[in-house]
């Protein structure tokens, strides 16, 4: 089983956290339940069989990247073991030299918005939805004190601790097999929270927005990227069945609405940083990552709209403070 205990130690200790270890490690254990899940005990071994590599040179400010001398048989059961975690969808990662060349290129998503948002230096960081925990590596990289990743997908869990395995484990930084709703009501704790590309499958919007004002302390940064559509205030696009093949997409609103939406939320001073649609480019199909990917998901004869017919898909940086 992978070991919390330096966070469930810092989560005691910490004032403004300290209510959450109530119920931290009952969530934890429910979340990585292999009764619960089939196929987590295959990739919990899968882990464990990880070679040790002492990591010689670790970057997190402008990739996420390790490297060191490994022998060859090692660096073959590390390839072994990282592909046995197939699909990688956010990412990419270099480790030791082996390329995973992730679904998305999450790193350029990064570069648009880390000038935008506040300077992450010594602040306590949470990021919702946060996948396999590339932009946690790249916020602990730009200087935050400690980094709390939640997602409630263990296969994510666990990819994270196979990059936390040969990054080192002394990092701050943890992925947790949470979603938002388990954490303690008005924690008002963080210092930046973020919630990357979750909103839209948030069955009510106004809920969210107040769940994640409730994780911050005042004058706490929120990060908040969603899909958009083009229209004015009022405008929001319902999808009746699927949104570019993917299943639970409720609200996909104009900037307008959105901004009405967080205003109305006591959000203070919400503002648009980065719009900016996805490409082939951003998002494909690779040798990590098997699976359809956008180029299946859009109309083949008009990829300015999806196979459903809606508009093709356009993301959107929002910030603002908590009151």
């Amino acid at each position: 089983m992978i070991n919390f205990d330096s966070l469930l130690n810092f989560i005691k200790t910490h004032d403004s956290l300290n209510r959450w270890s109530e119920t931290l490690a009952s969530d934890i254990a429910s979340g990585l339940d292999t009764q619960r899940f089939g196929d987590l005990g295959h990739w919990l071994e899968a882990i464990q069989q990880l070679p040790a590599i002492e990591p010689q040179k670790v970057v997190l400010d402008e990739c996420v990247s390790v490297s060191g001398n490994a022998e060859q048989d090692a660096l073959a059961a590390a390839r072994r073991g990282l592909q046995a975690l197939i699909p990688w969808r956010k990412g990419p990662y270099s480790i030791h030299g082996i390329k995973i060349d992730t679904e998305w290129r999450s790193d350029w998503k990064w570069q648009r918005i880390r000038q935008q948002i506040a300077p992450l230096q010594r602040r306590l960081v949470l990021d919702v939805g946060c996948g396999n925990g590339y932009h946690a590596w790249r916020m602990l990289g730009d200087g935050a004190r400690r980094v709390i990743g939640i997602d409630p997908s263990p296969r994510f869990v666990v990819q994270f601790q196979a990059i936390k395995h040969f990054l080192g484990r002394h990092h701050p930084i943890d992925v947790l097999p949470l979603g938002i709703e388990q954490m303690p009501d008005e924690l008002e704790a963080f210092d930046s929270t973020f919630s990357m590309g979750v909103f839209y499958h948030r069955r009510s919007p106004m809920d969210h927005l107040r769940e994640l004002k409730a994780t911050l302390r005042p004058g706490g940064q929120l990060v908040l990227e969603t899909l958009i559509i083009d229209g004015k205030e009022g405008d929001v696009l319902v999808p009746e069945g699927r949104y570019a093949m993917m299943r639970n997409v409720w609200f996909l609103p104009s900037v307008p609405t959105m901004l009405s939406w967080m205003r109305k939320c006591g959000w203070q001073n919400p503002r648009v940083v980065d719009i900016c649609p996805t490409t082939f480019a951003e998002q494909r199909s690779t040798p990590w990552m098997q699976f359809h990917s956008l180029d299946k998901f859009l109309d083949p004869d008009n990829p300015q709209r999806t196979i459903e017919g809606h508009p093709a898909p356009v993301r959107a940086v929002f910030l603002a403070e908590a009151p």
